[in-house]
């Protein structure tokens, strides 16, 4: 099954996962993501902060 994860950074974006995806899976996928690149050209990284199963937030500056 997969489900929907909400990724946020200066907004929403959501990418689909499986259900059962650890959160190093999550992280990665979430950072991978073509938008999120947009988003974080010439941003640091500071946190990335996963609930399982709900959201990925990305903290950068």
């Amino acid at each position: 099954m997969r489900v929907e994860i909400a990724v946020q950074l200066l907004g929403k974006s959501k990418i689909m996962m499986p259900a059962d995806a650890d959160d190093a899976a999550l992280e990665r996928a979430a950072l991978a993501d073509p938008r999120m690149q947009e988003l974080l050209a010439g941003k640091t990284v500071r946190k990335v902060i996963v609930v399982k199963g709900r959201l990925v937030n990305v903290v950068a500056n």
